[in-house]
């Protein structure tokens, strides 16, 4: 990951944007990596989040593309699809808040995308969960 702090401001972005699709990477261990580097707060939030929503709606989108055929061929049984299904029409786009948390975040923006939820609340929630963990880390940072 030095490459893409090596890179400022863009390889945050980059970092931040793959780390919310299936790309394995902490896009909070770069945030805090540019904030120790002496990156000005706000903008290293600014960047990770818009960084890390752009990748959340593009899982979303890539959910949005997916086909139950698909998913069955994969071994996922329908049974287990539905009870995915019932938890998403129970919560809806409020399941997007969660989009931040590592790996399962990602399955989330997904799901979201192919069960169809609507696209702007699942947006804005995603945004909202994203942004607050970016300043959350860049509270406690500012704290020590």
């Amino acid at each position: 990951m030095d490459w893409l702090l090596d890179l400022g401001y863009a390889g945050l972005f980059i970092g931040s944007f793959l780390a919310a699709t299936i790309f394995p990477f902490s896009a909070d261990v770069l945030l805090v990596g540019m904030l120790i580097g002496g990156g000005n707060g706000w903008v290293v939030v600014a960047v990770a989040t818009a960084g890390n929503f752009l990748g959340g709606l593009t899982s979303y989108g890539i959910g949005r593309l997916g086909k139950w055929e698909w998913i069955e061929r994969l071994g996922v049984k329908p049974e287990t699809l539905a009870k995915q299904k019932s938890k998403v029409d129970k919560y809806g786009s409020l399941v997007a808040l969660l989009s931040w948390v590592p790996f399962v975040g990602d399955v989330l923006a997904v799901a979201l995308g192919f069960y169809r939820v609507a696209f702007i609340p699942s947006a804005v929630y995603m945004f909202i969960g994203k942004a607050g963990r970016f300043v959350a880390w860049y509270l406690i940072y500012s704290l020590f």
